[in-house]
């Protein structure tokens, strides 16, 4: 690894759960459902972060536990029971249903893995009903996913058929994009996981790649190693030389030649290089302090830095995969802090004696911040917009370089100063 100083911190956090995560794999799989089983909060939680007005039909919804359940006068399992009979008898139309354990239904320890192995015996294939933990006990936002996908992993078939498979929620159009790339260098056979129908699963044996898209799905690719995939080492697609280094990796694992690579990507990256260069203005030596949150904070930070001239003053990260990090951490200056974990005063009290020009962080700190002064860019923002891929680096530039112009163009006095 590189000469990043890797540090563990531990004491209050300021993270969503992984409840969260529902807002857009139901958006990617719309053949299921996601039915939390928890209270009125979570309900509320769900709602805003999707935005879905009441009188929608989404493919979400909450299973609501009440006094009478939280206090053991009624009987929970059964309540669940019959509040799914309800919902397939209205939707029809679900393939696939996730019951999604959250806080309340942790801490009054209701099985939802039993409520899901009873219900598939009783339904008998008419839909294929799994299990996951949402809870904020123990998730972060983005490992909702995680778990979901880890949940989906025993239904997958077998194969011996050499494939490419992409792991991670994308973009639709990113996805395709990237599959036209890999198409383009030789590789046919390339599937995405999850798939965009949860019934169309694909197959998964000792002659499958897989190319992670996401750097939080730690438990998925353990299981997916556990099945006889080979998980391909590389950086993850954030930027143009992360999206290059990550495509060059698959590419070497199905020993396509070089100069075949080069001149399929060579125009993306002088393209895509152009398309930054004013993102690139606006960011170069600016300071720039990451909140643990989403896990995406040491790719993010290495395109910032590598690719944008930004100080980094400190890594925060909720958790530190290591095995699936080290390729990221290899391209990171060597001054980097990384610190794993989170005291959020301690981390709060560090952000306010380093005076950085912008904050990534959770919602919950962003309007304070906002209030001291200070810039922030929302986490939860990078997994809703398409940033994945050399096409999109100077997407994703902008979405850093938005909120410097914002605060320039509010504080028009302070920025003549500065000048």
């Amino acid at each position: 690894m590189s000469g990043a100083t890797l540090l563990k911190e531990s004491g209050p956090k300021e993270v969503f759960c992984g409840l969260t995560s529902i807002v857009w794999l139901h958006r990617r799989m719309p053949d299921a459902f996601f039915l939390v089983v928890g209270s009125r909060t979570c309900a509320h939680l769900i709602q805003s972060a999707a935005g879905v007005m009441i009188f929608a039909e989404p493919r979400f919804g909450t299973a609501i536990l009440e006094e009478r359940d939280l206090a053991g006068l009624a009987d929970a399992h059964d309540e669940l029971n019959r509040v799914v009979k309800n919902l397939l008898a209205r939707r029809p139309e679900i393939k696939t249903l996730f019951l999604v354990g959250s806080c309340p239904s942790e801490v009054i320890k209701i099985d939802l893995s039993r409520v899901a192995e009873n219900l598939n015996i009783e339904l008998k294939g008419q839909v294929t009903v799994l299990n996951y933990s949402g809870s904020g006990i123990e998730t972060t936002f983005t490992q909702g996913e995680d778990g979901a996908l880890k949940a989906l992993i025993p239904l997958m078939p077998k194969s011996d058929q050499k494939k490419l498979l992409l792991v991670g929620t994308l973009a639709n159009a990113v996805e395709d994009r990237l599959v036209s790339i890999f198409n383009r260098l030789g590789i046919d056979n390339v599937e995405s996981f999850p798939p965009r129908q949860s019934t169309e699963l694909p197959s998964i044996g000792p002659e499958t790649k897989v190319l992670l898209t996401q750097p939080y799905l730690t438990d998925t690719a353990r299981e997916l190693e556990n099945k006889g995939a080979e998980i391909i080492e590389a950086p993850f697609p954030l930027g143009v030389t992360g999206s290059t280094l990550w495509i060059q990796a698959a590419a070497n694992s199905f020993g396509i030649d070089k100069s075949i690579v080069d001149s399929i990507l060579n125009p993306l990256i002088s393209r895509a290089k152009k398309a930054l260069e004013p993102h690139v203005e606006k960011l170069s030596g600016k300071k720039l302090f990451l909140l643990p949150e989403s896990q995406l904070e040491i790719p993010l930070a290495r395109f910032l830095s590598n690719e944008c001239g930004m100080e980094i003053i400190e890594i925060g990260t909720p958790y530190l995969n290591r095995d699936l990090m080290k390729a990221e951490i290899d391209l990171l200056p060597p001054d980097c802090r990384i610190v794993e974990g989170q005291h959020v005063e301690k981390q709060l009290d560090r952000v306010r004696d380093s005076s950085p020009d912008l904050v990534v962080c959770g919602m919950g700190l962003a309007n304070p911040l906002e209030a001291e002064g200070i810039s922030t860019k929302w986490s939860i923002e990078m997994v809703f917009s398409p940033i994945h891929g050399i096409d999109q680096a100077s997407d994703l530039a902008e979405l850093f370089s938005r909120p410097l112009r914002r605060h320039d163009i509010l504080n028009p006095t302070k920025t003549l100063t500065s000048n």
